[in-house]
């Protein structure tokens, strides 16, 4: 755990470093408000023990890490934020090679060309046109998708979503490619976010926009798509979706959630691995000099690494947060 104040920005940085194992730790660049740097702290901690447990799902040669950037109450202004990205640079490097990043919340491919430039290379998804593998929202959507479908034969027998009530929280990138997927497919898709300035957007695509609880709805399936801590016990105690699977990460406020979903009846899916779309992507196309369409496939195989964890929980009468613990420990060499 590295944790500093900008020498530029004046911000607190935070990079979390939880596994090596593999190889270099992995993990995307957050630049957020948070309560305070310890909350910040916490939030780094999670997604870094996250992306371990992703990497080993994926079978990529990294480990967790995760840099968070805590922002208080003051603008985050252009020129403090040209140099916050010059401080988390310089930060990343100093780690030596242990940590390489990639866009996240708050960040851009545009900010990961700096931080490549200013290190050794360790940052991802630059764009394209600087030799980087781009924006990752396609390949996470993608990933989702083929991880909705495989769950989706599990509860009901088919992979087809057509006439099938999805509920997606969130409307960014990521859940807007998805929202457009399903309904063409055939799904009703209903949709909410906290900035009801997208409802036209949502409608003009040619679905419902929402302003209630979706996790109290009647859907068939709910996409998680926004930021985490959605699930937690109270979340929870009145839902009765019979299946949960989305991009957003760290959707539990704790693991114990995962048991309480489990003995209601719903099939949560980990979203470390329903939204590795974007490392495979980035790791592939930029590190083992896969083309696309074999960094494709290897996305598309999200699907196989479902039907196994699911069909792992069911064999062992386990949750399936437990049975991806399970295959990744199988796949993982002893923490570093």
């Amino acid at each position: 755990m590295h944790v500093v104040r900008g020498a530029r920005s004046d911000i607190p940085i935070v990079v979390a470093v939880h596994s090596t194992a593999r190889g270099p730790a992995i993990g995307g660049c957050r630049i957020k408000p948070y309560r305070s740097v310890g909350d910040g702290v916490a939030d780094a901690l999670r997604l870094s023990r996250a992306m371990t447990l992703k990497c080993g799902l994926a079978e990529l040669p990294h480990g967790g890490g995760k840099t968070v950037a805590v922002l208080g109450d003051a603008p985050l202004t252009p020129p403090v934020r040209e140099n916050l990205v010059l401080d988390i640079a310089e930060t990343i490097r100093t780690l030596g090679g242990r940590y390489r990043t990639g866009p996240d919340i708050g960040t851009t491919p545009q900010d990961m060309a700096v931080i490549h430039r200013l290190t050794p290379g360790w940052a991802f998804c630059r764009p394209e046109t600087l030799g980087g593998s781009g924006n990752s929202s396609a390949a996470t959507a993608r990933g989702v998708r083929a991880a909705l479908d495989a769950a989706v034969a599990h509860v009901r027998g088919t992979r087809a979503v057509t006439g099938l009530r999805i509920g997606v929280i969130g409307y960014g990138s990521v859940g807007r490619l998805l929202g457009r997927s399903l309904a063409a497919d055939g799904a009703e898709v209903v949709v909410t976010d906290r900035d009801d300035r997208l409802r036209a957007q949502v409608e003009t695509d040619g679905l419902t926009w929402s302003t209630s609880d979706l996790l109290r709805q009647d859907l068939d399936v709910l996409v998680p798509a926004a930021t985490g801590g959605l699930l937690s016990p109270e979340s929870v105690a009145g839902c009765t979706i019979p299946l949960i699977v989305g991009p957003a990460n760290n959707q539990l406020t704790g693991d114990h959630v995962a048991t309480l979903l489990h003995e209601r009846g719903t099939t949560w899916i980990p979203d470390t691995v329903a939204s590795a779309g974007s490392i495979i992507h980035a790791v592939c196309r930029e590190e083992l000099a896969c083309d696309e369409p074999e960094t494709g496939a290897r996305i598309d195989a999200i699907g196989a690494k479902v039907d196994r964890i699911l069909a792992h929980a069911r064999t062992h009468g386990t949750t399936p947060l437990q049975a991806a613990h399970a295959l990744a420990t199988h796949h993982q060499p002893a923490t570093a």
